[in-house]
């Protein structure tokens, strides 16, 4: 474990009271979120569409995002889970990428990015500060499709965002996001670490012509697994419409937290609109 790694007890410094927050889902894997006075935004693909992006997979745009690059306000953070993919990380979203103040993705991704980007391996955190708010991110181990596929993929990182409380007043939030990631076993540690509120959830059970049954996301019915494993509170899930590549019908994902057990813990998220999480 580095110096900088991060546990349940791990300490949060905020302003004793609780911590306002709001999240905007602004399509795909980007959200905003303004927490206390730290304004973050996540895997930012931010291009109108349709547009088309060649690769040994291509990716397909069907629709844009609900806000476009140049409504965003100033970002202090930007939770990059990986700069290889358009879907995650497009021609407008690294132009957002260059003006925020601090980027923080894998270490592959920092060394090609440069700039205000720092390279995470799991487990490891650091601290953010903007005015009077300061939150704890601790990255987060994501696959981004089956064992064996990592070389064809590349590196994937899940964020954990503490923020709120001192141990004396107010209450501690947990945010778990977990970029583009299949399901499977060590993502169970992060439930062991952490006490999840709220989870944003990769889905879509993204899937390519050239490699078959592959899958390199979770469907709805792993993502409904995984928030049992983890225990969180609340799932928002992100990442299941927009692109062609998104093989699931997004109906699957409220039949998938329909189950007893989960009941009300699914929560969708009106594009464009600042809601208080």
């Amino acid at each position: 474990m580095t110096e900088n790694a991060t546990s349940t007890s791990a300490a949060t410094v905020t302003a004793t009271s609780d911590v306002p927050a709001t999240v905007t889902y602004v399509g795909t894997a980007t959200v905003l979120l303004r927490i206390g006075d730290l304004t973050v935004l996540t895997d930012p693909a931010l291009d109108p569409a349709p547009a088309d992006y060649p690769a040994a997979r291509p990716l397909h745009r069907t629709a844009g995002p609900a806000l476009t690059a140049d409504r965003l306000p100033p970002v202090d953070l930007v939770l990059l889970s990986h700069d290889q993919h358009a879907d995650n990380l497009d021609r407008a979203g690294r132009e957002a990428l260059g003006r925020a103040a601090r980027v923080l993705t894998t270490p592959a991704a920092a060394e090609r990015l440069g700039g205000a980007a720092e390279g995470l391996a799991p487990w490891e955190s650091r601290e953010v500060t903007a005015g009077a708010t300061t939150v704890r991110v601790t990255a987060t181990p994501a696959r981004h499709g089956p064992e064996g596929t990592e070389q064809v993929t590349g590196p994937v990182t899940g964020f954990v965002v503490e923020y709120g409380g001192n141990g004396e007043s107010g209450s501690k939030r947990t945010l778990y996001v977990s970029g583009d990631t299949v399901r499977h076993d060590a993502l169970a540690e992060i439930g062991e670490r952490f006490a999840i509120d709220t989870a944003f959830l990769h889905l879509g059970d993204a899937h390519f012509p050239a490699t078959g049954d592959l899958a390199f996301s979770m469907s709805a019915r792993e993502g409904a697994a995984l928030a049992r494993t983890l225990g969180a509170r609340t799932v928002i899930p992100l990442h299941y419409d927009s692109w062609s590549h998104f093989t699931e019908d997004p109906a699957r994902i409220a039949e998938a937290f329909a189950a007893p057990d989960l009941k009300g813990r699914l929560r969708r998220l009106r594009p464009g609109v600042a809601e208080t999480l």
